[in-house]
C-alpha cells in the first residue's frame, strides 16, 4: 500500500520557464544533473536559483541500488569533452561553489577517478576562488583512484554511506559499509585539509540506535559534515518507504550529531547530500 505524503513533504511546483532554462542549458552542453536523473524533490528550488549538481561520466550506472532512480545498465564511453563543457556551464551560471557527482562506473579501470580529476583541475585553474565539492563513488576501494581525486585539489570530498549497515544487502547490494568508512578516513590521511562529508537517508527501516551508531562511526572516520534526509521512493519498483520521519526527529538527530563533534549537520526531511551545500560548507569555515 502506498504511503501518503505528510504535509511537511509537500511543496509548490516551480515555474515551468525556470526549469526549461536549466534543462536547455544542460542539453546544449551535453551535460547531466543528478537533480534530474535522481528525481530530486528540490530540483525546482535549485534550478530557480540557477544552480545544480552536475552528474559526470554519463547518466547510466553500473550498480543496482534499490533506492536510486538513476538509470542502470551499460554506460556509454567517457566523454572527453565533458570537463570543458562543465566549465562552460559554470561560467554561464556564474557559479562560485560547484558540486559534482557521478554515476558509479565499475566498468572503468580507475572507476572514473581520472575524469573527476580533470574536471576539478580545469575548474581550479580557470577560477582561483572557486570552491569544488565532489560526491564520489567508492572506486571499488582503489587507493590509487582516490588519491588522484585528492591530488586534484577539491575543497570537499563527499561519499555517502546512505543507510545503516544492516540494510546494505537490500539497499546497496554491491557496496560495503566498512569500505565507505575507510574511504573517508583515507581522504583525511592523504590530505587532512580536505573537508569530508557523508550522508544517509531515513525511512528505509532503520532504528534510532542504528542511525546514532552510523553517526558515531562517521565521526570516528574523521567525517566533518553530515546530511540526513527522508528517503522518498522514486517508483513502485524501488525500495518501499517504511516510515516517514518527523521534522522533530530530524532535529534531534542534528543535535546528536553536533554533540558528537561534527562541524556541520543538515538534518531535515527534504535535505539531500548536495542541497544547499555551500551553506553547510560555511559552517566548517566558522567552526
Amino acid at each position: 500500500m502506498k504511503k501518503r505524503f505528510p504535509d511537511w513533504l509537500k511543496h509548490k511546483l516551480p515555474p515551468p520557464e525556470t526549469m526549461l532554462i536549466m534543462k536547455n542549458l544542460m542539453q546544449d552542453l551535453n551535460l547531466h544533473t543528478i537533480c534530474e536523473s535522481a528525481r530530486c524533490p528540490n530540483i525546482g528550488e535549485c534550478f530557480s536559483r540557477k544552480t545544480a549538481t552536475f552528474l559526470i561520466l554519463g547518466d547510466v550506472c553500473t550498480r543496482r541500488c534499490s533506492f536510486c532512480a538513476v538509470k542502470k545498465g551499460t554506460p556509454l564511453p567517457v566523454d572527453k569533452k565533458e570537463p570543458e563543457s562543465l566549465f562552460e556551464a559554470v561560467k554561464k551560471l556564474d557559479l562560485h561553489y560547484v558540486v559534482i557527482t557521478s554515476v558509479t562506473r565499475d566498468d572503468l579501470i580507475d572507476g572514473g577517478s581520472s575524469q573527476f580529476a580533470r574536471v576539478i583541475r580545469i575548474l581550479r585553474e580557470q577560477r582561483d576562488s572557486i570552491i569544488v565539492e565532489v560526491l564520489i563513488p567508492d572506486f571499488c576501494g582503489s587507493a590509487g583512484a582516490l588519491r588522484s581525486v585528492v591530488k586534484s585539489g577539491p575543497q570537499v570530498i563527499n561519499h555517502n554511506v546512505e543507510t545503516v549497515p544492516r540494510l546494505y544487502q537490500e539497499v546497496r547490494p554491491l557496496a560495503y559499509y566498512k569500505r565507505s568508512l575507510e574511504l573517508l578516513s583515507d581522504v583525511k590521511r592523504m590530505d587532512s585539509t580536505i573537508i569530508t562529508k557523508s550522508g544517509l537517508m531515513l525511512g528505509l527501516g532503520e532504528t534510532r540506535e542504528e542511525v546514532i551508531n552510523v553517526l558515531s562511526d562517521l565521526r570516528k572516520a574523521g567525517c566533518d559534515l553530515v546530511t540526513i534526509g527522508q528517503y522518498l521512493r522514486p517508483s513502485p519498483k524501488h525500495h518501499p518507504v517504511v516510515a516517514f520521519i518527523t521534522p522533530q526527529e530530524f532535529s534531534e538527530y542534528e543535535q546528536i550529531g553536533i554533540g558528537m563533534g561534527f562541524a556541520g549537520v543538515a538534518s531535515a526531511p527534504l535535505v539531500r547530500s548536495s542541497f544547499k551545500a555551500e551553506e553547510l560548507y560555511t559552517r566548517v569555515k566558522s567552526y
